[in-house]
């Protein structure tokens, strides 16, 4: 173990802190927003961590009942099982961020599908027939909920179209797709938002800017997606992949994704600490410490960064059962929330006011986050698989600091907020009685705990251990500063 020692000036400028980490967050497809666990589970993060949007796959697909469908030669549509779905987004405060797909059957140029619920990735066999889709689809939206509200719900077309797996047709065939349904939703309002490609791996940018450009084509916001294991699929194992990829690839990223995209706003819709659905890291630790690292990297870079998922309820592949399965969910199939749902309610709580700290190291990040009645300083400890890292002795000076009246501690590593390792002491039950769900939901929380520091001539010391893949949020509340006398 190392001392480390970092120093911050409270009395310097500081930059904002916008909570864009909270604008989104992912779900499975749209047809779960219709079960009740899925409905309490997206209520609870709302409530607890801020999320305001949820982006989920299959709003057009036929699984959450036909849009579209034919019947004598004639096309007949339905919204009613979206109306349900968008309905209770808004009765919790909430609402979507659209993502436009897949293709109904009753369009598609082929059968070509995805996923359990058989989710069509066919370009239409009639662009008209597409537009005419959108075009009925956002008309019956201003209808049923007002422009002023749905001004408010950014439309991004279609999933990953860069990829086989969701779109069988070229790069050219999605910009036509593009083009078709930006130009249709901005007829109906030009204030509404409209945005793509809505890429894996932050591909196709530069490409999708100049088409747009060049075409004069609407384009409000770009939006993609990136994992840190992604390109290195080829290896087998998961740590593997990301022991190859790099600590702070996220930013790096997101640094390009913005020079590309020529002063559009950017939101990455799908991010996480991997890409499988089955990794052990999801549920740990490691993914708290990696969410807090690369939300505070992210900040002046993203409008929006949506968190791929609030929730183990996922059955893309196939739904698992088992409580601990390292799915993407920050709560588990039973609502647990992991160690991952901690890291954003730490975040949630923090200020909007970064100062500058002085200090580096090669896993530990400090950040100074100031708010009217005192400051949270978040420390994480992080690296990619493989790569060394131990437990940190963290020193601090705050100076011009006002007079502190109490600090607490919270914790997020192997021995807190950590519900998994009393799984496994548990016997790891597929089935869960009340009580365990009970024991488990206890050993999930954040305990405050009372942090010891020094203050001497407007400087604040304290100190802290920081284990490995850990995150520490030490909260200083202020004296109140005496009001000037009235005259």
């Amino acid at each position: 173990m190392s001392r480390l020692t970092f120093f911050c000036d409270l009395a310097e400028a500081t930059i904002p802190l916008p909570h864009f980490w909270e604008h989104s967050v992912g779900s499975d497809h749209a047809s779960m927003a219709l079960r009740s666990d899925w409905q309490e589970q997206l209520k609870r993060a709302h409530d607890e961590l801020g999320f305001r949007h949820v982006r989920f796959h299959g709003l057009l697909s036929d699984d959450l009942g036909s849009v579209v469908r034919e019947n004598k030669g004639r096309l007949h549509y339905s919204f009613l099982n979206r109306d349900r779905v968008f309905d209770f987004l808004l009765s919790i405060g909430m609402r979507p961020f659209v993502e436009l797909s897949f293709m109904p059957a009753a369009l598609a140029s082929g059968s070509k599908t995805v996923f359990n619920y058989k989710a069509n990735i066919t370009p239409p066999k009639d662009y008209n027939q597409w537009t005419t889709l959108i075009d009925r689809l956002v008309s019956h939206l201003v209808e049923h909920y007002g422009e002023r509200e749905v001004v408010e719900w950014p439309f991004e077309v279609w999933n990953e179209p860069n990829l086989k797996a969701f779109w069988v047709g070229s790069q050219r065939d999605y910009f036509r797709l593009y083009r078709h349904t930006a130009e249709t939703i901005k007829k109906k309002s030009a204030s509404f938002k409209v945005g793509g490609p809505v890429t894996a791996k932050s591909e196709w940018i530069e490409k999708f800017v100049d088409f747009c450009d060049r075409n004069n084509v609407p384009a409000d916001f770009i939006s993609t997606h990136y994992y840190p294991n992604d390109g290195f699929e080829r290896d087998e194992d998961t740590e593997v992949q990301l022991f190859k990829s790099q600590r702070g690839i996220m930013r790096e990223v997101a640094q390009n994704t913005c020079y590309q995209a020529r002063n559009r706003p950017v939101y990455y819709t799908e991010w996480n600490s991997s890409s499988n659905p089955r990794d052990s890291l999801h549920d740990e630790s490691y993914a708290a410490a990696f969410i807090a690292s690369t939300v505070m990297e992210a900040t002046g870079l993203v409008e929006g960064y949506s968190f791929w998922t609030f929730s183990d309820i996922f059955e893309e592949t196939c739904q698992s059962l088992v409580p601990f399965h390292g799915g993407f969910g920050l709560l588990t199939l039973h609502g647990i929330p992991k160690p991952s749902y901690r890291a954003f309610e730490l975040l949630h709580h923090l200020g909007d006011r970064l100062s500058l700290v002085d200090g580096l190291h090669e896993t530990v990040d400090c950040n100074v986050i100031q708010k009217e009645s005192g400051v949270t300083v978040l420390l994480t400890n992080h690296t990619t698989p493989g790569h060394s890292i131990e437990s940190e002795q963290i020193e601090l000076r705050l100076d011009n600091a006002p007079e502190p009246v109490a600090a607490r501690i919270q914790r997020i590593d192997e021995e807190h907020a950590n519900p998994k390792r009393l799984w496994l002491e548990l016997g790891q039950p597929e089935s869960l009685t009340k009580r365990q769900l009970q024991q488990l939901e206890e050993a999930s929380r954040l305990v405050t705990e009372k942090q010891q520091l020094s203050f001497h001539d407007g400087s604040i010391f304290l100190k802290a251990n920081l284990p490995a893949h850990a995150v520490a949020a030490i909260t200083i509340d202020f004296k109140p500063r005496a009001r000037g006398s009235v005259k």
